[in-house]
């Protein structure tokens, strides 16, 4: 067998001695042999392979201990964990990449320009308790700045969303504008996750989904976390503006499941993240910037379970914001009323009284 010396087995596979005492160290790459007297590393010709495929690997980003499991795989199931690894770059990406845009207009001056666009919120809300569950664990708010809409679980799930959207209230009356918004929106909606902690009390049953929107005269500032949903419906055309987290769209994302397969998916109802959470449950935040004529719709599953997104886009194009709110809880409960149905429905309009400027 023709061994390799550290050095030489380095350059061939653009791995440093380094990073090869490393991997020796965490079992991920094992020398073939150790010199007994001198301890020093040989490799064998036959270790490229798994050697290179570290290197790629770890130019990927990804972490050491999702490596050695990926490399430990037959080689059709270790391309589906770098598939599932790389979808959830792509989507953590997409994240950062939008709070990157909010920060470049707002230090570019444009969040200054917020008021030449002031429009104000008209809005209606309604939680029901569907045709089938006992009780209602949803809650639903609407007000002049702020919407609010969560699910929750558990036995005490009812004071559990109930806290959440309690804890945010007091937003209605804080100082608002697009540069703080998100930093405030964070901080408020730990204090919500501290809230659903202490109706909890230590149980891991009891939880809720969070989904709102801050409204700061030009932009809306939206927090979410769960399967609760936010939809904007713009010139006629609906646009989800939320990300389930949930266990089958991790697997929709990582490519391990169709949408088609998710309906009937025995996880369905899992959540992924949820309040209070830990420390790796964190909600995503985002600002969106609103135009005249848009329309708003945050709802809980009991919604989206039962009437399909297309449905949804004809109900809330219709009539004011109270009339969408009846028809489509109306339409959840006519297709069988499986669950609590929550719907909040918000249209950024002029305002009604006009600031007068100064002359």
């Amino acid at each position: 067998m023709e061994w390799l010396t550290i050095g030489a087995f380095a350059k061939v596979c653009r791995l440093s001695p380094k990073a090869l005492r490393l991997y020796d160290e965490l079992d991920l790459l094992k020398p073939a042999r150790v010199d007994p007297e001198t301890g020093y590393r040989y490799y064998a010709g036959a270790q490229l392979e798994r050697a290179r495929l570290v290197a790629w690997l770890r130019r990927l980003g990804m972490p050491l201990a999702r490596i050695r499991e990926v490399c430990a795989l037959p080689a059709d199931r270790a391309a589906q964990e770098v598939r599932a690894y790389w979808a959830r770059v792509e989507a953590d990406t997409a994240v950062r990449r939008d709070l990157a845009a909010f920060l470049v207009d707002h230090l570019s001056g444009e969040s200054r320009r917020d008021t030449t666009n002031m429009l104000e919120l008209r809005y209606a809300a309604h939680s029901d308790r569907g045709r089938v569950r006992p009780s209602n664990q949803d809650t639903a708010y609407a007000g002049r700045r702020l919407l609010a809409v969560a699910d929750g679980c558990g036995p005490a799930g009812a004071s559990a969303s109930a806290a959440a959207v309690a804890a945010l209230r007091p937003l209605e009356a804080a100082e608002l504008s697009a540069g703080n918004v998100l930093n405030l929106l964070e901080d408020t909606v730990r204090s919500a996750a501290e809230a659903v902690q202490e109706v909890a009390e230590g149980s891991t049953d009891v939880g809720t989904t969070l989904t709102a929107l801050l409204w700061t005269g030009s932009r809306l500032a939206l927090v979410h976390i769960g399967d609760s949903r936010a939809y904007l419906l713009r010139d006629g055309e609906l646009f989800r503006i939320t990300h389930d987290h949930s266990v089958v769209q991790s697997l929709i994302d990582e490519g391990r499941l169709t949408p088609e397969e998710a309906e009937s998916h025995p996880q369905r109802m899992l959540l992924a993240k949820a309040l209070p959470g830990n420390a790796a449950d964190t909600p995503d935040l985002k600002l969106h910037e609103a135009r005249s004529g848009d329309r708003y719709l945050l709802c809980s599953d009991g919604l989206t379970r039962q009437v399909p997104d297309e449905r949804i886009r004809e109900l809330l194009g219709g009539g004011e914001p109270g009339d969408a709110v009846r028809a489509l809880i109306e339409a959840a409960n006519a297709a069988g009323g499986a669950d609590n149905v929550s719907v909040v429905v918000a249209d950024a309009v002029p305002p009604t009284h006009p600031p007068v400027s100064a002359g």
